[in-house]
Formats: C-alpha cells, sequence, structure tokens
C-alpha cells in the first residue's frame, strides 16, 4: 500500500465534505493510504498572497514544515484541493529556487520553532496520484459498475495546470489526465473546450456579474455537448459551478441544470460504492436524474432545504471580507 501526507485544506472536511467522504472510501479500493499533516492550518487561499507576499510563503511554509516533520516512509505531501496545491507547490519551489525566499519564510518560522529544508517534500495533486501512481490499468481493474452512458465534462479549472512545475498534466491549455481516468471509469468522456478556463474564483464574492458570466460559459459549453455531469477536483470550482448555478441562471433568464460532481464521487460509484457514503444527493444541482439514466439510484437530501448560494454582507462578523492596506491606513 502507498502511503502519503495529506493536506486536507479548509474547504475538503466542511464544504466540500463529500470530496474528502469519497476519497476516504476509495483509498483502500486504489490501494493507497493517506495520513493527515497534524496541526495544519490555512493555506492561504488566493488573495493573502496579493496582499502579503511573505507573510502568505510564512503561513504555507509553516504546513511544509509540519509535514517535514511527519515524514515516516514518504516525503509527498497531496492535496486535493487545487488552490492548496498551487499554494504549496509554489512555496516549495520558490523556497528551493530562490534564497531570498527561503531566508524570509524560515526567519518567520523560527518564532514558533519550525524549519523547512527546501525539496524535502514533494507536493503533488490528487489526481496526479490517481492518474500516475495508481495508474489507469489498476482502476480498469477496480470497476465493477462501468458509468456506461454518462456522458462527462471533464474540468480541471486554472490553478491545477498554471504553472505544472513538474509537467505532470501535459499541455496546461488542454490536460488529459482527469479524461483518461473518467474513460477507465466507462464514462463517455466530452471533448470539452473550456476545461481549463477559470470558473470565477472568488469574484461571486467581489463581482457578480462578472463570476455570473464566467460561470454560464462554461456551464453553457457543457450543456452544449449534452454532458450529462460536469466533473471536478477542485473545491472553489464545485462551489461555484454547483451554488451560483441558479443566480447565474437568474441573471440570465436560462435554464441549466447540470450538476458539478468530484471526480472521486464518479471513482467510488464505478467501484460499487453506495452514493450516499461518496456524498451524492448533497449537491445543489442534484445529480439523481443523470445517475438515474444511467441505473444509479441517488438518495434524497433528507436535511433543511439547500438555499442559493448568496453573497456574504460586508458588515457580516462572522465572515471578514479581505481588504487592501490602504483601507487598513483609512479606517
Amino acid at each position: 500500500m502507498n502511503k502519503y501526507l495529506f493536506y486536507p485544506g479548509c474547504s475538503m472536511p466542511r464544504s466540500a465534505r463529500p470530496y474528502l467522504d469519497s476519497l476516504m472510501a476509495i483509498e483502500a479500493d486504489i490501494d493507497i493510504a493517506f495520513e493527515d499533516v497534524e496541526d495544519w492550518n490555512c493555506c492561504g487561499a488566493t488573495e493573502y498572497g496579493a496582499v502579503h507576499r511573505w507573510a502568505s510563503h510564512a503561513l504555507t511554509g509553516r504546513n511544509l514544515a509540519l509535514a517535514q516533520q511527519q515524514t515516516n516512509g514518504t516525503n509527498t505531501l497531496v492535496a486535493g484541493c487545487s488552490a492548496c496545491y498551487l499554494n504549496l507547490a509554489k512555496t516549495e519551489n520558490y523556497m528551493r529556487t530562490n534564497t531570498n525566499v527561503e531566508r524570509l519564510v524560515n526567519t518567520a518560522l523560527e518564532a514558533g520553532g519550525l524549519h523547512y529544508d527546501p525539496g524535502a517534500l514533494e507536493v503533488r495533486h490528487l489526481l496526479d496520484i490517481v492518474y500516475n501512481d495508481v495508474g489507469i490499468d489498476a482502476l480498469k481493474k477496480k470497476v465493477v459498475y462501468p458509468l456506461k452512458g454518462l456522458r462527462v465534462a471533464p474540468y480541471y479549472g486554472c490553478m491545477i495546470v498554471r504553472p505544472d512545475l513538474d509537467n505532470r498534466f501535459g499541455n496546461p491549455e488542454y490536460p488529459q489526465a482527469l479524461d483518461k481516468v473518467m474513460g477507465a471509469l466507462g464514462a463517455t468522456v466530452i471533448d470539452f473546450p473550456l476545461k481549463a478556463h477559470c470558473c470565477s474564483g472568488h469574484m461571486t464574492q467581489i463581482s457578480p456579474k462578472v463570476a455570473y458570466e464566467l460561470i454560464r460559459r462554461l456551464i453553457h459549453s457543457a450543456a452544449e455537448y449534452r454532458a450529462d455531469v460536469m466533473v471536478t477536483m477542485c473545491p472553489m470550482c464545485q462551489l461555484n459551478l454547483d451554488a451560483y448555478q441558479g443566480e447565474m441562471n437568474g441573471h440570465f433568464g436560462t435554464s441549466y441544470h447540470v450538476p458539478i460532481l468530484y471526480f472521486t464521487q464518479l471513482m467510488g460509484l464505478a467501484f460499487g460504492h453506495d452514493p450516499a457514503e461518496l456524498g451524492l444527493g448533497k449537491e445543489f444541482v442534484s445529480a439523481r436524474e443523470a445517475l438515474g439514466r444511467i441505473g444509479i439510484e441517488v438518495p434524497e437530501e433528507t436535511d433543511e432545504p439547500k438555499k442559493k448560494g448568496k453573497r456574504p454582507k460586508k458588515d457580516d462578523p462572522a465572515l471578514p471580507m479581505p481588504s487592501m492596506p490602504q483601507e487598513e491606513e483609512d479606517e
């Protein structure tokens, strides 16, 4: 069994819980085991690096230092979230190739009694592990319920392939790893031209009109190619395309209904797991009809009714919004 250190990040244990649940369900199937990094902290998401570059690297570097302390038979650190993967990989790369970054980050880490040795860890994304370590042939052998007839649009988003520091996914504009994984499960993989385009990131909180147009382009393209579902490996992508699809429809007067699922959920279905175990039925845009067409019965969500994604109010004390340095000085 291949063992890896795992960085769950803020999203997977919470808003992206079906991603984590489905990953835990299929670990034994693909002969891998993950050990969570102890006492991990937020990776800094996407905004922090633009506001405080060195502090953001130190924040991410703390996770690298903690993971290095935990290396026990493996030096591979895996992230499922594309933003987490990108931040961890960038900080590790900058510390390894730039002595100034290495000095500044380790100076900050010293305050907490930590240190990271550049090159001590190999940072990889979960899709990379599935595609390159587990392999397509092994995946095919584990399939007990081929997803025959399910038309899948593979959606990578913009972060996992830009930059692809170790060239693990091929052409950054038209990667193929996820396509091949879905094909190994028996699904019909459509030729999705916008597979590496942006989902709008946090623009849903900053400029909804811009976000809705970026979301519309992706959903429209998937619908044009008659996709039954879109499949992703990024919690932010899944959240934007799923939770805000209804608001996007309202904004444009459209009626798209394209379920957005995690690739680990479809792996779990093909490996014979119960849909409820994989977190299916918790998505905003229900996948019941699409999966029902290939004989998979998704349970009804029994929790209180889902609410459409809403932009947080700026005065909401539970969700502090980012501010630029000049705004802080004015206060």
